[in-house]
């Protein structure tokens, strides 16, 4: 069996390296790696593979950036290319990036089918490009691998049921692999100079970094915090933010980290700040509250009992959110139990 995964980002490949890590034990799947360029990421060298145990891509399309309508044609193009060479019986993609309709796209027109990794995710705000990414590729999918109740429901409600399946989710799995290694070998991940007691944020998302009034109002909450604020800032957000504003004292700015590092930090967080989606999830499994700086999420199941809570980025609201108490309350289970790899593989071997 023959398949080929699709990946443009960094956070794609980690979620892809918990499937690949059960195809590689099994003989008769062969898995062909492509990676789109979608992002250029200068922490994706091979020491960033190497330590998270992930393959080199098979094809780097180098894509890179560009309109939305252009990078996505790109990545058809050079897709269609690869699938026509290999022929595989089943085209994997992930999540909700121009890298995952293309990929779905080129391979539908081929005939070749489709899994959808992260399927059935609605945050309702079809203003968000990944929105549209989701809705359209389940809508051409032929397995919906849901990784929670609540998408396996939003399936349901689009008469969608008949191809969606529940696995739990892949990042579960991850953060549960890569935070056993980091607790059994603490000095390896190097987190020197981080004070003891600190918040955690991260802002990425075009909607806050490419709005002033946005900027301002967040860094106005930093300011206001009584803890240091750690904040890995990629070099354009950076720019941007010194255009308009000066960092608070109080917050600490660092280069960005890479995975293993970034899940460190969130391990020994008070709590993490972010506009970010999989940062949201992560500190959920690792049992730190988030404060998201969004007016709505994709995974709601992080927001029972206060876990994540929404505050858009009104600096009252994120504050009022800061100060409130720890939750106490168990997580709930709607991510599966850490096995969504293994439910992935046996639903993928089964179709062929």
């Amino acid at each position: 069996m023959k398949i080929v995964t699709i990946i443009g980002a960094r956070p794609q490949f980690i979620k892809a390296a918990t499937v690949s890590r059960q195809f590689r034990g099994v003989p008769d799947i062969h898995e062909i790696l492509v990676h789109t360029g979608q992002h250029y990421d200068e922490n994706m060298s091979e020491v960033f593979f190497r330590e998270l145990e992930i393959p080199l891509p098979d094809f780097n399309l180098g894509v890179g950036s560009g309109t939305h309508a252009y990078q996505t044609g790109m990545m058809m193009i050079k897709i269609e290319e690869v699938l026509l060479r290999e022929k595989p019986d089943f085209t994997l993609v992930y999540g909700d990036t121009n890298s995952t309709i293309a990929g779905s796209l080129s391979s539908v027109k081929l005939h070749i089918p489709v899994a959808h990794v992260e399927a059935g995710l609605r945050s309702f705000n079809r203003s968000m490009p990944e929105e549209i990414n989701r809705i359209v590729t389940d809508r051409i999918s032929d397995l919906l691998f849901a990784p929670t109740t609540t998408a396996i429901k939003n399936l349901e409600n689009e008469g969608l049921a008949g191809n969606a399946c529940f696995t739990g989710d892949v990042m579960y799995d991850s953060v549960l692999y890569y935070a056993a290694s980091i607790r059994s070998n603490p000095e390896k991940f190097n987190t020197k100079g981080i004070p003891g007691l600190y918040l955690l944020a991260t802002i990425h998302r075009a909607e806050n970094t490419d709005n002033p009034e946005n900027i301002l109002n967040i860094l106005e909450a930093f300011s206001r915090i009584d803890y240091p604020v750690i904040f890995p800032v990629h070099p354009r957000t950076r720019k941007v933010i010194s255009s308009i504003a000066d960092i608070p004292s109080n917050v600490h700015v660092i280069n960005p980290v890479g995975y293993l590092e970034m899940l460190k930090l969130t391990m020994n967080a008070h709590k993490v700040i972010t506009d970010s989606g999989g940062l949201q999830k992560e500190a959920y499994f690792l049992g730190k509250q988030c404060i998201t700086i969004r007016n709505e999420t994709e995974w709601v199941e992080t927001l029972h009992d206060h876990w994540n809570i929404l505050t858009g980025t009104l600096p009252g609201k994120i504050l009022e959110a800061i100060h409130s108490n720890i939750p106490i309350s168990p997580r709930k289970t709607e991510f599966g139990n850490g096995k969504a790899g293994a439910v992935i593989l046996e639903k993928l071997h089964g179709r062929v």
